[in-house]
């Protein structure tokens, strides 16, 4: 039985495609679109989950990410 496990996916636009991080583990895709760079990034996070030793895994993890707005006055 495969494990699931929650991430946060952050994407922004970057010239004329999307770039994708999910935060937690300070790894970053890219695609055309949102979805597509979405696709990659929950790629790119199970192939990490896959191959990276377990002390890599834990020392990268971030377990506490939270993802506000704020406004900021200026000028």
């Amino acid at each position: 039985m495969r494990k699931t496990l929650p991430f946060t996916a952050i994407i922004e636009r970057e010239g004329d495609g999307y770039v994708a991080l999910c935060p937690e583990l300070d790894v970053a895709s890219q695609g055309s679109s949102v979805e597509e760079a979405r696709v990659h990034l929950a790629e790119a996070i199970e192939l990490f989950l896959e191959t990276a030793d377990a002390s890599e895994i834990e020392g990268r993890l971030h377990r506490e990410v939270f993802v506000t707005r704020l406004e900021v006055g200026f000028g």
